[in-house]
């Protein structure tokens, strides 16, 4: 469903992420809050994270947590490259606890506020509640919910069960990434337009997409 801005940051509830914090543009300087052309929601694939960390990072990967998609961040982005690091505003520590669980480690509260979030334009809570909105509207296909085996996959064959079950995006605005030269999911970036709607990814991010997942296929690690 296209929402707006204005709808989305009108709602509630909770949700997940990752703590390896890899981009897939190169940053650029700060810039003024507010100033960029799109929005990335990106999930990362758990799985795939606690295989190559989990023993450094059991709040995420210790027993029991099953987590499949999980929330890194929400990020604005240019045509080419991202603002970062826009001001020095702090994230107020009795708001992680208005939002707990959005994040699946509680580092990632600080490092998304203040690398991404202090370019948005938009307050913490605002920031939080789009993340958090974004990230719920979102329809995950039942393949990737909670697998119990591996199961490899293509770029192609990715997007489509992703457009299957939401309608309002299209194939250049879903944009998966690989680990380990391509072998493993790794995340999967949905672009959405400055009002909060799904809309297309930069040839950049597809780019960079099509060269990190260019094997045949890859594997989706099942959830443990």
């Amino acid at each position: 469903m296209n929402l707006s801005i204005k709808n989305l940051v009108a709602a509630s509830s909770l949700l997940l992420i990752t703590v390896p914090i890899t981009d897939h543009a190169i940053a650029q300087t700060p810039d003024t809050p507010g100033k960029f052309d799109f929005y990335v929601l990106t999930l990362s694939w758990s799985p795939d994270h606690c295989a190559r960390n989990g023993k450094r990072d059991t709040q995420q990967c210790g027993i029991g947590k099953k987590y499949g998609f999980v929330l890194h961040g929400l990020w604005p982005q240019y045509k080419k490259g991202y603002p970062a690091n826009c001001s020095t505003e702090k994230l107020p520590p009795l708001l992680k606890q208005k939002f707990t669980g959005l994040f699946p480690n509680e580092r990632l509260f600080d490092h998304e506020w203040k690398k991404h979030g202090t370019c948005t334009g938009q307050k913490p809570r605002e920031y939080l509640t789009l993340s958090r909105n974004l990230k719920h509207s979102l329809n995950i296909p039942s393949a990737y919910q909670v697998p119990k085996k591996p199961f490899r996959t293509t770029i192609q064959d990715f997007k489509t069960a992703f457009i299957s079950s939401n309608k309002q995006f299209t194939v250049n605005g879903i944009a998966p990434y690989c680990s380990d030269s391509g072998r493993f999911l790794k995340e999967v970036f949905f672009c959405y337009s400055k009002d909060g709607k799904a809309s297309i990814c930069s040839a950049e991010i597809l780019r960079r997409s099509q060269k990190s997942c260019g094997q045949d296929n890859f594997l989706v690690r099942n959830v443990r």
